[in-house]
C-alpha cells in the first residue's frame, strides 16, 4: 500500500474525529452556558439532601418533584475514553457528561418545584443509569440522571 492510499484510508477517520471534537465542544460549551444562566433563576430555592424537613409544623403543602435528563457523548470523547480504557485511569472525557446530566436533571426538578410554588426541596436524591454503551450502538455512550425530592410550600 502506497503513501497516498494510506492517507486516503486514514483521512476520513481524522476528519470525522476533528469534526466530532469541534461540534461536540461547541455544543457542550453552549449547554454549560445555558445551565449556568438557568441555575441563576433558582438561587431563591433551598435545596437540601437531609431527610427531615426543618419546622414541619409550618409546611402547608409537600409533594414529590422530579427531573430527568439523558445526555449523550460525542464521538471524540467516546474515542478518547476508549483509549483511556486501554491504559486505565480516570476517564475525564466523561466527567463533564455526568456533570451536565446532573445539573440538567436538577434544574428540571427545580422547575417543577417552582411551578407548584415551592421555595424548598428536601431529601433530594440522584440516580444514574447507562443508557447505551459502545457494545450497543457502535461508539454511542449516553447517561440518564433522575433527580427527585420533596418540594415544600410554607
Amino acid at each position: 500500500m502506497g503513501g497516498w492510499e494510506l492517507w486516503l484510508n486514514i483521512l476520513p477517520v481524522l476528519v470525522l474525529l476533528s469534526l466530532g471534537y469541534l461540534v461536540g465542544r461547541l455544543r457542550e460549551r453552549s449547554h454549560l452556558h445555558s445551565l449556568a444562566n438557568r441555575e441563576q433563576e433558582f438561587v431563591d430555592i433551598v435545596v437540601c439532601n437531609t431527610r427531615k424537613v426543618l419546622n414541619p409544623h409550618e409546611v402547608r403543602k409537600a409533594a414529590m418533584v422530579s427531573g430527568t435528563a439523558v445526555i449523550a457523548s460525542d464521538y471524540f470523547k467516546t474515542f478518547a475514553a476508549y483509549l483511556r480504557g486501554i491504559v486505565g485511569g480516570e476517564v475525564r472525557a466523561f466527567e463533564t457528561l455526568m456533570d451536565r446530566a446532573r445539573r440538567e436533571a436538577t434544574l428540571r426538578l427545580l422547575e417543577q418545584a417552582r411551578q407548584m410554588g415551592a421555595r424548598e426541596v428536601w431529601n433530594i436524591r440522584l440516580e444514574t443509569s447507562n443508557i447505551c454503551s459502545s457494545t450497543g450502538r457502535k461508539g454511542m455512550v449516553s447517561v440518564e440522571v433522575f433527580a427527585f425530592g420533596t418540594a415544600v410550600v410554607r
